[in-house]
């Protein structure tokens, strides 16, 4: 009798217990959801929020990002930089017109920063792309620029993805990684005005308008493989190409063939390329394959070739000069410890069209005035694919270029700079 009456006597506290707990989860439920509708109310006009699970994996990553931008002592970011990360974490447009990707696609990235004109006739070339319906185009800006961004968002041809670099210096200008106050420059010296910054092996200290450039390529690269949702799963090969690479109709389509044929043709290749090594090359037009030094005009790897890049991050963040493709050449790729080659066909399927230099800018008197036309037909034999499966490779073993023991051009000199750099190589990591 004892024993029952205690285990009533249980059994109501626990439904005293019960009933005051459902309250308390439904106010807690309700809070929850005003939260999300209150951030979803005062997001901006042109920061389009996302219903259900894609608004709560928005808010998370947001979360997450600001974790590790305190973890990694990255730069204090201002309002503008935290939107544009937003941005990047909102899923493809045109998903309505192209709801699939092929299931062997190659991802095309084309990286740019404030040289519209170029743009134009670039986007305009992939338009023309044999296949480029069935795969994503990811955009990566260095900074946020309107005419650049309205000519991406009028791409209707395939699924594409802007992605906008959060710490370029085009969008800290009064503060780094742009101008900071107290900054050292051109050859100052820092103990005699006192000014900070460490300058690099010439004497010069840095410019954000050039150190931009390695930036955003590696900014970038990491973020493609290892930061989206897009791609950081994709295992299979991603191309790369920049404003002022013109691309071929049968550049997508060759593509396929040579990733395709690497492992058998040409298993010491690192990657595949679109075009020779040479910008001003155009094809030797021979019945045989190419392999050579790996080219910066329609280069293509997959993520095991990544991975050998990203645990070089010291080499590539170290390097005193500007220029990405340089570090990589006289670094990097020596670092591998035996050749990189890439893969390649006898006959261009992309060209570099563009005089202005990067650095240049489009900005102020002294800005590169280029109306970015291109002067090149493209042949009845450029509309199709054009590599043969049974051709031989011919192995160009010696070439001329940057190679290991070239000390760089400089420009790249400040610890700020190698630490943001090395960061960047963490922030996907933690």
């Amino acid at each position: 009798m004892a024993y029952s009456s205690t285990g009533k006597k249980h059994r109501l506290k626990d439904d005293a217990s019960f009933r005051r707990f459902v309250p308390l989860v439904s106010i807690t439920c309700l809070g929850v959801f005003l939260l999300i509708f209150l951030l979803r109310m005062n997001s901006s006009s042109n920061f389009v929020v996302p219903f259900s699970d894609e608004f709560d994996e928005v808010l998370l990553r947001s979360y997450n990002r600001s974790l590790i931008s305190r973890k990694l002592n990255l730069p204090k970011q201002n309002e503008f930089s935290i939107e544009l990360e937003k941005r990047n974490q909102m899923p493809p447009r045109n998903l309505d017109l192209y709801p699939s990707l092929a299931k062997d696609h190659i991802t095309v990235v084309l990286y740019v920063h404030n040289r519209p004109q170029y743009l134009k006739v670039a986007v305009d070339s992939i338009s023309q792309v044999v296949g480029i319906n069935e795969t994503l185009l990811i955009v990566s800006h260095d900074g946020y620029f309107e005419e650049m961004n309205k000519i991406v968002e009028d791409v209707r041809f395939c699924q594409v993805k802007q992605i906008f670099a959060p710490f370029s210096p085009h969008v800290f200008p009064s503060g780094f990684p742009g101008v900071s106050p107290g900054d050292c420059k051109d050859k100052d010296d820092g103990a005699e005005k006192h000014c900070k910054g460490t300058p690099d092996q010439y004497g010069n200290h840095r410019s954000p308008k050039i150190v931009s450039l390695k930036h955003h390529w590696w900014w970038m690269m990491n973020t493609v493989w290892d930061g989206l949702n897009e791609t950081r799963n994709h295992n299979g090969h991603i191309l790369f190409i920049e404003e002022d690479h013109f691309l071929y109709p049968n550049a997508y389509q060759n593509l396929k063939i040579l990733t395709a044929l690497k492992p058998q043709k040409c298993p010491h290749c690192y990657a595949a390329n679109l075009a020779p090594c040479d910008v001003n090359a155009r094809g030797e037009d021979w019945d045989s394959l190419i392999a050579e030094r790996m080219g910066n005009v329609g280069y293509t790897f997959n993520r095991t070739v990544w991975r050998k890049i990203h645990k070089k991050t010291n080499k590539f963040c170290f390097f005193d000069d500007y220029n990405w493709d340089i570090t990589m050449w006289a670094t990097v790729y020596p670092s591998f410890g035996n050749p990189v080659f890439t893969l390649r066909g006898p006959r261009t399927s992309a060209v570099h069209f563009g005089k202005c230099g990067l650095h240049q800018g489009q900005e102020g008197e002294k800005a590169c005035i280029d109306n970015g036309a291109v002067n090149f037909q493209v042949q009845d034999v450029d509309k199709v694919a054009n590599i043969n499966s049974d051709w031989e490779v011919r192995v160009f073993e010696n070439q001329p270029g940057y190679k290991a023991g070239f000390k760089g051009w400089g420009g790249w000199g400040d610890k700020r700079d190698h630490q943001l750099c090395l960061d960047f190589a963490q922030m996907h990591h933690l």
